[in-house]
Formats: C-alpha cells, structure tokens, sequence
C-alpha cells in the first residue's frame, strides 16, 4: 500500500487494528478487479490524510481476507463501514464523494 497513513487491514490485524483502536476507524473494503474501489481509492487516500491523528483509516482486501468479509455482511464493493469502540457505527456501499465520507467519519468522531 502507497499511503502511510492507511492502515492495511488483515484478519491476522483486525482485531488489534480496528476492534480495540482507540480511535474510530474507517475502513474501506476493496478489491484491486473492482473498478469503483480504484476511482475511490484516492478520496480514501485523501481522507486518511486529513483525518491523521483523529482518526484511523484502513483498507481491507476482500480477496485476501474473505472471512472478515463475511463476518461484516460485505456483499458488494467498496462498501465503507465506521467501527467505533468496536461496533458498526454506519456503513455506505459504493463510491462517494470525498465530502460525503468525510462528513460520515467527521460525524463519529
């Protein structure tokens, strides 16, 4: 992963990473087939950037990691989902705008 400031999220992390994370995480759900997870993939870039130190943001490689999909209900991608204190706070599938995202992160910080 290029960005360092996304976390890559795997089902050997995720528990660490996103379930006991003191801060809320966003986390994409993607796969490198999916056309809609590429032309998102900069806006989530952007976000981790801006959102450095008040959040965290990660990526999660659906192919990869089948199980954590299924665990989350990931029928189709992207699918953003915000995990606070551990919990499914609100999720969103498709393509967003980097405004819409922000704001949905903005609002469980």
């Amino acid at each position: 992963m290029a960005n360092a400031f996304v976390l890559e999220i795997t089902e050997s992390n995720f528990d660490e990473k996103v379930l006991q994370a003191d801060k809320t995480v966003l986390i994409d759900f993607w796969a490198p087939w999916c056309g809609p997870c590429r032309q998102v993939a900069p806006v989530i870039d952007a976000i981790a950037q801006e959102f450095n130190g008040r959040a965290y943001v990660g990526k999660i490689n659906v192919d990869d990691n089948m199980g954590l999909a299924q665990r989350y209900g990931v029928m189709s991608i992207p699918t953003l989902m915000v995990i606070k204190g551990g919990k499914t706070v609100e999720t969103v599938i498709g393509a967003r705008s980097k405004e819409d995202i922000s704001a949905m992160l903005a609002a469980h910080l």
